[in-house]
């Protein structure tokens, strides 16, 4: 039987639609007035009507929600002798009639908190709490909780627990739906978290932690507008295909200016392959490569080993080997990246050979042999200043030599170009760091040229930290054809998702960008499958900024994964990481997980694709993903080709709610689907960095259903 009051609720609903309209015609009128006065006026003029059309753009894109309900829930104060009780409704964005008086609350204003965080054993002065069912525009029913007395407020566990369980049971459309209607209080406290520092959050599979992270991202934005709008804000991905997934989700809450990015991405004008070696990219990713770099950028700062005899006009100047060294030296201990003191050595070396022109011609007049004055009748050149004469003499062969010899002006990728491609090079470079059998893995065959190496993902973090080492360069910088001066974007806060995987290089890369220490970091060491593979998040702090602390909470309640399929997913991290627990599932499954063998006289592929019809059969307009090994998804494609299954490979630009994705184990991570079906487990564990955590990962993404389709025997754990 429906809520008595939601009849009333929905003409109050109505109305606070009505009053979003009303406000997206002012902000396209005020958009439209400013475009008309294009070209008109002063300067000045021009500028403000600038400031006027981002001011309106800006704000109709906070104020466009999409389908999703503007208006969620409500908390009734309880009143008392000297204050009456008050209403509030709770929404996406704040919403306020003719008047300017609210009609609809900010999810993030303070006032809204206690409509997260509110228990019965701490009601935060609350007397109920409302939550709307919604179907688009229509209020289908309420949910009441109240506090204080006898009211069912008093043994509150997970709260709006109708609206929470009917969230968690929609089929899944290929992207993340924000949660802001369904926070719970432990997800609340991480979002509202203070900004200064690094927050690490440790959530099992489930636990909403990418959801909370994003939304996180969206109050910190609300309540830290200034500087953070300026400042910007970055959230970084594990992939292309999981930055899809998510893309929707701050746009929803009104946040558009976020960039995200992965971590490759965030290498501007570099194209990487697949990294072939596990064994590679876990020495490349090592902190020890940054003392590797530093030496190596060292190493290319070197006093020439002969005098250096410059033909000027009348006269043959010597740059010594002496002087050489005296030079280098000087600039060695001088700060700044290595291409900026470049600087530094050429005008020493005119400082030098000024001094010694200015005795030769000395020494030519006290002879008689050079009347008063510059030059006089030999055609010398006149005498420059300190930078005209730098200028000229770098245009000098012999001193351009000598230069590009003492310090050469680098790019990150001919360091590395240079480095790896010399046997010697890295000896000289690493010997103090690296074992030799490291140091071998580091040495490949040379390329014609930098422009020609085929980079691999482990490159990219040592191609960033080179470029922090080196900086920018005039030279560089008008080759750049991407638009990219070599200066570094920083950021006033970084959300940070599957941190577990990054290595040492690449939270080194995170770190450069951060402005303040202000970083979300989200992850499951459970989950962790990259080289490292961390067993505490300790070791990855130790690489990120420390300047203004780092706190750590956890995520203990999966909102995800049914608890039949959990059990089966905890006996397997029992074995891969036997110190870490899973998280407490909220609620059961309507079937058991599925093992499916294949028969004697039948091929998995087949086994395959009569699994995955029956599954997408189960879940109706639902989502199904196909995981597999690295080895097997073109050959599961074909099979499932072959059977009739229409599906997708996924890729960077996959949409993710088209029913059947294949995808390999490695680009699953963060996604979530209705049903699962896992193709050969045993081979999955063999192939996988991570194995077992691997087949975790695998085993925890669905929401509903679960299959495992093997021909060879199934791992230990999942008999």
């Amino acid at each position: 039987m429906p809520h008595p009051e939601r009849g009333t609720e929905q003409t109050y609903v109505d109305h606070a639609y009505a009053r979003l309209q009303a406000m997206r015609e002012a902000a396209r009128s005020m958009l439209g007035d400013a475009f008309a006065q294009r070209g008109q006026g002063t300067p000045q003029s021009i500028t403000e009507r600038d400031v006027s059309v981002r001011t309106s753009l800006a704000r109709l894109g906070q104020l466009e929600i999409g389908d999703e309900p503007l208006v969620f829930g409500r908390i009734d104060t309880a009143g008392d002798g000297d204050r009456s009780s008050e209403a509030f409704h709770i929404g996406r964005l704040a919403v306020s009639d003719d008047d300017q008086e609210p009609l609809v609350v900010d999810w993030r204003a303070p006032v809204a908190e206690p409509f997260y965080r509110a228990t019965g054993r701490h009601p935060m002065g609350l007397a109920r709490r409302r939550h709307f069912l919604t179907r688009g525009r229509e209020v289908t029913d309420l949910e009441d909780e109240l506090f204080g007395g006898d009211g069912p407020g008093g043994g509150l566990g997970v709260g709006g627990s109708t609206v929470l369980l009917r969230a968690l049971d929609r089929s899944r459309t290929g992207r993340m739906r924000d949660i802001v209607a369904t926070v719970q209080r432990e997800q609340d406290e991480v979002i509202r978290a203070p900004l200064a520092g690094v927050l690490v959050v440790q959530g099992g599979p489930g636990t909403g932690k990418t959801a909370v992270a994003l939304h996180r991202a969206a109050y910190l934005l609300y309540t830290h507008r200034f500087p953070l709008e300026h400042q910007g804000v970055l959230v970084v991905g594990p992939n292309p295909l999981f930055l899809r997934y998510i893309e929707h989700v701050l746009p929803s809450l009104g946040e558009s200016g976020v960039e995200l990015s992965t971590i490759g991405g965030l290498v501007h004008g570099v194209t990487a392959v697949p990294d072939g070696s596990v064994a590679v990219a876990r020495v490349k990713g090592d902190a020890r490569m940054a003392r590797v770099l530093a030496k190596a950028v060292a190493d290319r700062q070197r006093p020439l080993r002969r005098d250096v005899r410059v033909p000027y006009g009348s006269y043959l100047l010597t740059f010594s080997a002496a002087d050489s060294a005296e030079l280098v030296s000087q600039a060695k201990r001088r700060s700044g990246p290595h291409n900026t003191r470049r600087k530094v050595v050429e005008q020493g070396l005119a400082r030098i050979l000024g001094a010694k022109l200015d005795g030769a011609q000395e020494r030519a007049r006290t002879a008689g042999l050079l009347p008063d004055g510059d030059g006089g009748d030999r055609g010398d050149p006149p005498r420059r200043d300190l930078g005209e004469l730098a200028r000229e003499l770098r245009r000098l062969p012999p001193l351009a030599e000598a230069l590009d010899r003492m310090w050469p002006v680098l790019s990150p990728e001919e360091l590395l170009h240079d480095l790896f491609g010399a046997g010697p090079l890295v000896d000289l470079a690493a010997s103090r760091w690296l074992r030799e059998d490291e140091r071998a893995l580091l040495v490949r065959p040379r390329s014609a040229s930098a422009s020609e190496v085929p980079w691999t993902d482990a490159d990219l973090a040592l191609l960033d930290e080179a470029r922090a080492l080196l900086g920018p360069s005039t030279r560089l910088r008008h080759a750049a054809s991407n638009g990219d001066d070599g200066e570094l974007r920083t950021f006033g806060h970084i959300v940070v998702d599957e941190a577990q995987d990054l290595a040492p290089m690449q939270l080194r890369m995170l770190s450069r960008r951060s402005l303040s220490g202000s970083m979300t970091v989200v992850g499951d060491i459970a989950q962790a499958t990259g080289p490292f593979a961390p067993r505490r998040w300790d070791e990855q702090l130790a690489h990120l900024p420390s300047r203004r602390g780092a706190h750590q909470v956890d995520l203990s309640v999966n909102y995800r994964t049914p608890a039949e399929i959990m059990e089966l997913a905890g006996r397997v991290l029992a074995l891969a990481a036997p110190w870490l627990t899973v998280p407490e599932s909220v609620r059961t499954g309507d079937a058991d997980p599925r093992r499916v063998p294949v028969g004697p006289d039948d091929s998995w592929q087949e086994a395959v694709a009569r699994t995955v019809a029956a599954e997408r059969d189960a879940v109706g307009l639902g989502t199904v993903a196909v995981v597999t090994p690295g080895s097997l998804v073109q050959a599961t494609s074909r099979g499932l080709a072959s059977a009739g299954v229409d599906h997708q490979v996924a890729s960077a630009r996959s949409d993710l709610g088209a029913g059947v994705t294949v995808l390999p184990v490695e680009a699953v991570k963060g996604l979530e689907f209705d049903a699962v079906v896992v193709v050969e487990p045993a081979r999955l564990v063999l192939e996988a960095a991570q194995g077992l955590r691997s087949l975790f990962v695998a085993l925890t993404r669905p929401t509903q259903r679960l299959a495992l389709v093997h021909a060879e025997p199934l791992p230990e754990p999942l008999r």
